[in-house]
């Protein structure tokens, strides 16, 4: 297996310096059939014994999850929210993280509705989610944890779909470096009228285009406080899009639970 990337938290993980000391993140690529349909393995590990709890949010990207837990192996649909773990006691997850569009052809019907929610594994992977859960997080070690799940997804593994990569072709339009900042843009950007993105993103993504774009501008914002060293909120607002700072600040606020300067403070510093 080739080796897990751990060198520091994504975008979208709120106080990766709290992160680093919590947990332990490593991800791992899919074998070659599995590339047309998920991004990357992850592994989430913690020990907190003898530490209070600590609480963990993460802003999702728009990707679906195939989540082993102990007591919740689930599918997860896009959470349009923050996502907020109690990070307690000893354990550890795999997640799969399917592509924009990579879980619809394993499931049969929309996205859109799956969004905030959940679905049990059985139908997906051919065998009972407790079966599976065990199998997966009994493995001694990364390696042969990435290896169950993906021979679980392997012997479910359906036909390529072209709307799939359609959408995840959209969305990585949506997510790229000084990208368009609204839905119009995007249309322009890869030739797609609305209406047709619209129908696209709710079957294949299973959020609206306009909540992809304003996501990848918030994470990419909590990605660039979080960095040491000064910064201007009212250029950084206007270099991700925002009608003003005052639009920004709210939207930010919302999501985050901390304005862009109590967040940016709070990232500053040793921990």
């Amino acid at each position: 297996m080739d080796k897990a990337d751990t060198a520091q938290a994504p975008k979208g993980v709120v106080d990766p310096a709290g992160a680093a000391r919590r947990i332990r993140l490593a991800t791992y690529p899919p074998s070659l059939p599995l590339q047309a349909f998920v991004d990357y393995f992850w592994l989430v590990e913690w020990d907190m014994t003898g530490r209070a709890p600590e609480v963990q949010r993460v802003l999702p990207y728009p990707n679906a999850h195939l989540v082993f837990d102990q007591g919740q192996t689930a599918i997860h649909g896009v959470v349009r929210g923050a996502f907020d773990r109690k990070v307690e006691g000893a354990g550890r997850v795999l997640g799969v993280r399917f592509k924009p569009g990579g879980l619809r052809p394993f499931i049969g019907f929309p996205l859109s509705r799956l969004a905030d929610r959940t679905m049990p594994v059985d139908d997906i992977l051919k065998t009972p989610g407790g079966q599976a859960e065990l199998h997966v997080l009994g493995q001694k070690d990364d390696a042969s944890m990435v290896a169950a799940a993906q021979a679980m997804l392997m012997h479910a593994l359906p036909a390529p779909d072209p709307r799939a990569a359609i959408a995840e072709h959209a969305v990585a339009a949506a997510a790229a470096k000084r990208g368009p900042i609204n839905v119009a843009a995007l249309c322009d950007q890869v030739g797609i009228e609305e209406r047709a993105l619209q129908r696209l993103f709710s079957n294949y993504v299973g959020v609206s285009p306009k909540w992809v774009i304003q996501r990848f501008r918030l994470q990419e914002a909590t990605w660039r406080l979080a960095a040491q060293g000064s910064v201007d909120l009212a250029d950084l607002a206007y270099e991700l899009g925002f009608f003003d700072q005052a639009h920004f600040t709210r939207q930010f606020t919302a999501l985050v639970g901390q304005s862009p300067m109590e967040y940016w403070k709070s990232q500053q510093g040793p921990r």
